[in-house]
């Protein structure tokens, strides 16, 4: 009898201590899940999910997305009215002013420079004022008075027949344009996939490049065709709009708006209506995780004392919004008014007897551009597509300025296009991880508010721009052409400097876990390889998160 009695305590010891690892597991699993909740973070079940099931499972949502990002495309024609058709033959004819030596008609550079910095103004307070109309009244809200904008500037430019009146088209436009920055980028971030977010918030440059490429192109085949007739490519505005208005009917409020405000009916029935057709999403649990990520927000906003929208600019928040505004920001220290918005111009004052042709072949550029940037983004990631591409821009800077202090020869013309093909590709990349920041970097709370305000220290660099680069490339002021490099090379030191150090990698990354990593003050170089609350949950119950 004590022999079995032996036995069955030899025996039973293993299942014993077999229980009681199986006890510790569960209490290591339930602290890791309560210090997630207490981070506003927790399981969405769609971790296991790689970008292209992503897509696979949500077909409707990244269609919307597809269809949101599409107003873009205004933004870009925009631009190109803005800059291009300065080089238009019709154009100067209407609006010059001076008579050069020659007895040639040409548009004075104070002329010009005011054109791009009422532009520039209006988009300042477009960036600065939508956020408080989508802030209060919803994303759709905010829309709709963009779209209001755009129509009256379409309006003046289209009457436009003086220099005074396009002036007014063009802080209208500016109205138009900063409205659309400060909402689509923000926007598109809440309703994408977090598995899919960084190629759909791309998708709003892809647009932007199409729409500055068909802009290109119209404004070429007018000016070798009918130069007089330039207004055909004004009027063409107006299609835009249209589908413009209908793709505002579709597009469906944020849920995150909804959330925000406790309106919890609408925020769930949105979120069906984008999600629910796949099995997979549980409306309810991804709504908790919603209002757990904003409630959590709010905790840290009133302990720090920072509930007000201008928390942008304290503390973490500060971080956040400097960074998000940093890629904007470079764009313009590497020289996007010289080689982007005022392109064709650049490259007619250079000497290149077809500058629409040239300028439509950059244009193409970029639109390749922004598909490789689409697909290799989720695997690549948003800090090395936009710290390398930022590097390369400034080196072609450098290359441009050593063509105006070299011997001219016949291969100088090839040279400088063949690098500002190549610089064009490179900006279209920052541009679009641009477009990732500015819409991923803010916490849930704030988005709106840090999408518009980050982007305004680029409209403030790009006043200055607006006023140096028609003086540096007018044969008739400066005449720098191709040594406008070397500007570019000297700011373009700080904008390649900054991105090294503030990008971080947001791929993979939900923003409760951004909210984390920012919290916890990581580096940005360091964002990639930390884990998360979220991770370690994941980890604790053997999941792999793709």
């Amino acid at each position: 009898m004590a022999a079995q009695a032996d036995n069955k305590s030899t025996t039973e010891k293993p299942v014993s201590h077999h229980v009681d690892d199986d006890v510790e597991e569960s209490l290591k699993h339930g602290e890791t899940a309560r210090e997630a909740m207490e981070r506003g973070q927790g399981k969405s079940g769609l971790e296991h999910l790689s970008p292209i099931e992503t897509i696979k499972t949500f077909k409707f949502a990244t269609a919307v997305g597809v269809l949101a990002s599409f107003c873009a495309a205004t933004e870009g024609y925009q631009a190109v009215m803005n800059g291009s058709i300065l080089a238009n033959a019709g154009f100067v004819d209407q609006f010059a002013t001076k008579t050069n030596a020659e007895g040639e008609d040409y548009l004075e550079s104070p002329i010009i420079t005011g054109w791009s910095m009422i532009m520039t103004i209006g988009q300042m307070i477009g960036l600065a004022g939508t956020p408080f109309i989508s802030g209060n009244y919803g994303r759709k809200a905010a829309m709709y008075a963009t779209m209001a904008f755009l129509l009256a500037s379409i309006l003046a430019e289209s009457l436009a027949r003086t220099w005074q009146i396009w002036l007014v088209g063009k802080m209208l436009a500016g109205f138009g344009v900063g409205g659309i920055q400060a909402i689509f980028q923000a926007y598109l971030s809440e309703i994408a996939p977090v598995r899919i977010r960084g190629a759909m918030t791309m998708l709003y440059q892809f647009w932007w490049a199409l729409g500055s490429f068909c802009g290109q192109v119209a404004l070429r085949e007018i000016n070798a065709r009918t130069p007089d007739k330039y207004l055909t490519a004004i009027y063409s505005q107006w299609g835009h709009v249209g589908v413009m208005f209908i793709i505002f009917i579709i597009l469906p409020e944020s849920p995150s708006w909804y959330a925000s405000k406790g309106r919890e009916a609408d925020s769930k029935k949105t979120l069906k209506w984008l999600y629910g057709r796949a099995e997979i999403y549980d409306v309810d649990h991804q709504y908790n995780l919603l209002t757990m990520l904003l409630e959590h927000e709010r905790a840290l906003a009133i302990e720090q004392n920072r509930e007000h929208w201008y928390a942008i600019f304290q503390g973490t928040n500060g971080r956040r919004t400097f960074i998000a505004g940093w890629c904007p920001l470079a764009m313009q220290l590497i020289g996007m008014k010289v080689f982007l918005t005022f392109g064709t111009y650049f490259f007619q004052q250079a000497g290149i007897s077809q500058p629409f042709t040239v300028k439509c072949i950059t244009s193409s550029i970029q639109t390749a551009g922004v598909i490789f940037n689409v697909l290799t983004v989720e695997r690549l990631g948003r800090r090395p597509l936009a710290c390398i591409s930022c590097t390369v821009c400034w080196v072609c800077c450098i290359v441009v300025g050593i063509l105006g202090v070299a011997p001219e020869t016949k291969a100088t013309i090839y040279v400088f296009v063949l690098f500002a093909c190549i610089w064009n590709f490179c900006l279209i990349t920052l541009g679009a991880a641009a477009a990732g920041t500015v819409g991923e970097i803010s916490n849930e709370r704030l988005r709106p508010y840090t999408a518009g305000f980050a982007q305004l220290m680029s409209c403030l660099c790009g006043i200055i721009m607006d006023v140096l680069v028609p003086y540096m490339t007018n044969d008739n002021k400066w005449g720098w052409g191709y040594k406008t490099g070397w500007f570019y090379a000297g700011t373009g030191v700080i904008a390649t400097a900054g991105a090294w150090y503030l990008i971080p990698e947001t791929k993979g990354r939900t923003t409760a876990e951004l909210d984390e990593l920012f919290e916890r003050k990581i580096q940005a170089w360091n964002f990639g390889k930390t884990e998360t609350a979220t991770q370690q949950l994941l980890r604790s119950e053997g999941i792999e998160a793709k």
